[in-house]
């Protein structure tokens, strides 16, 4: 869940933290007072690209920060392999958003965006009515359904999957022992020359090159170097009129007057100080310009060396990491030639038989996904119902297809939210306070399964009213009990679930400010009366009052 949201110089917003409760977080304001600007730092917490026009105006910088605690997800081997220290059940997320681009770090290491939405993956899905995330994705259905069902068949798709990659790997091995099989003597030859011809090499790493470019540098303008290095330790070291003569005669003045004003101790002791880095930084410059030689005979070697590293490049890739998976390519070829046709044929009776294991378990695991789709539409079909779209029509569509990674199987969702129209992928659904409720009732059947820590719901009031803001509301407390969710609402009805109640205020003086309140008590009711009636007066404050009671 999210913990906490800061915000630094960040659009409208000086400097903002907003933390935020597990379960129902509820925010409003008035039409324009910047209710979004939350859930879209947020969002661009994790999004790969962030405009620059997000920091705020006269700012060199805008920070957006979020603590995560992760209850759910074991990422331990996910922070090890990137170099991430584990702070255990918090994940801290910060975005620094500049003129000159943008920097992502996980608990204070630096990341790439292939990271970030990873993490995003397993922690955050956002809907508004402007984006489409993973309930609309067609690729994310059978994965929905896959985990709904887990108890069910999820240890038989797991031994399906690893069997699928071993199906692969020998369909791989396979084509290799065929394109060996085709080669003439010539082409073996010629093979096996390319193997020695990089082997003899002698690559000591994919870097040899640029380290040997640097070296020659530095051989090629060693009689500069020892000019200005052995010039610069004689300004600092020199007999007279040297930098440490000047210093001494300045640090005997400073220690006299020192004895006058003790003020002075502390410059004293910075001089000294600055007088011995500078002792050491001549020292070192004596020592490089002493060690500096113009090595000709290393020189002739090292350009020699890239001249033949350059031939290499040339015809086996562009620098020598592609060099050496070249290598790699052609011992693997070689190594294939020694197969005979036997061994093909070995293999491709293997493949076969692992190919109708594989049938044969797809065949059990589509027909109890079938089953399972079956069941989860009509459960889906009837919150529905309960969402005030009783016309509603909704369907798991499942579709045979090749064998795969996932089985033989393509998983869609499908509805109609009008008896008219004919059942539609669930992307193409138009209505804006449709698909809120739709999203709102797959969300809530998939609540006990779903990994996903927080529901962002961007307005999901859109298009709805009366008995539909009421069975909205109620089907969110119950998601709420399963999921953190953080939502906009324009309805009373909505907001007075809150387990934490968010205001947005924007006021304008010299210059426009955000400013973002957590209400309680008597505030809290006021701007629940506010929402339901328009203003302030008795019958909506009582109207307030027995919400809050509900």
């Amino acid at each position: 869940m999210i913990k906490q949201l800061r915000l630094k110089d960040y659009i409208l917003i000086d400097e903002l933290t907003a933390n935020f409760h597990e379960g129902l977080n509820v925010i409003t304001g008035e039409t324009g007072s910047g209710k979004s600007i939350l859930i879209n730092a947020i969002d661009l917490a994790f999004a790969p690209r962030v405009s620059k026009e997000v920091i705020k105006t006269g700012k060199e910088k805008a920070v957006i920060e979020l603590v995560i605690e992760n209850k759910k997800h074991n990422l331990s081997k996910l922070f090890e392999e990137n170099g991430i220290d584990n702070f255990g059940s918090e994940i801290v997320l910060s975005k620094e958003i500049t003129q000159s681009g943008v920097r992502s770090r996980v608990n204070g290491t630096l990341v790439n965006q292939d990271f970030i939405r990873q993490l995003k993956d397993y922690f955050l899905d956002i809907h508004s009515q402007h984006q489409t995330y993973a309930l609309l994705q067609p690729k994310s259905h059978i994965n929905l359904l896959d985990n709904y069902a887990k108890d069910t068949y999820g240890t038989k798709l797991e031994l399906y999957k690893e069997k699928f990659k071993d199906y692969q790997k020998l369909q791989i091995d396979l084509e290799a022992l065929k394109n060996a099989s085709d080669m003439t003597d010539n082409q073996i030859e010629f093979l096996k020359f390319q193997i020695e011809e990089i082997e003899g090499a002698n690559i000591n790493s994919i870097t040899e090159d640029e380290e040997l470019k640097n070296e020659l540098e530095i051989l090629e303008n060693a009689e500069k170097l020892k000019e200005l290095t052995g010039t610069s330790y004689w300004a600092i070291n020199g007999d007279e009129g040297s930098i440490m003569e000047a210093l001494g005669k300045i640090k005997q003045n400073i220690s006299k007057a020192s004895s006058y004003d003790s003020n002075l101790e502390d410059l004293e002791q910075r001089l000294v100080e600055a007088i011995e880095n500078l002792r050491d930084a001549g020292s070192e410059l004596r020592d490089y310009s002493q060690n500096l030689d113009n090595n000709l005979e290393r020189l002739n070697e090292i350009q020699e060396r890239l001249y033949f590293l350059d031939k290499l490049k040339h015809k086996y890739g562009g620098s020598l990491e592609e060099v050496l998976k070249t290598f790699d390519k052609l011992s693997a070829e070689l190594n294939g030639i020694e197969f005979s046709s036997q061994n093909i044929e070995e293999l491709e009776q293997k493949i076969s038989q692992l190919r109708n294991e594989l049938e044969h378990e797809a065949k059990d695991i589509s027909e109890q996904r079938k089953n399972f789709a079956q069941v989860l539409s009509s459960l889906i079909q009837d919150k529905l119902e309960n969402l005030e779209l009783p016309k509603a029509r909704f369907k798991i569509d499942v579709q045979p297809k090749e064998l795969s990674q996932d089985g033989m199987d393509n998983v869609e969702f499908l509805i109609s939210t009008n008896i008219s129209e004919d059942l539609k992928p669930l992307a193409k659904v138009a209505s804006g306070g449709e698909i809120s409720r739709v999203m709102l009732a797959i969300k809530s059947i998939f609540a006990q399964s779903d990994d996903i820590n927080t529901v962002i719901f961007d307005e999901i009031d859109t298009g709805i009213s009366g008995r539909a803001s009421q069975s909205v509301a109620d089907e969110i407390v119950e998601l709420s009990k399963y999921h953190q969710i953080i939502l906009i609402t324009h309805q009373a009805i909505i907001a007075s679930k809150a387990d934490k109640h968010f205001y947005v205020r924007k006021s304008q003086n010299d210059e426009t400010h955000v400013e973002v309140y957590v209400l309680t008590g008597d505030n809290r009711v006021k701007a629940l009366a506010e929402l339901a009636g328009g203003e302030i007066n008795e019958q909506s404050m009582e109207f307030a009052k027995s919400l809050i009671l509900q």
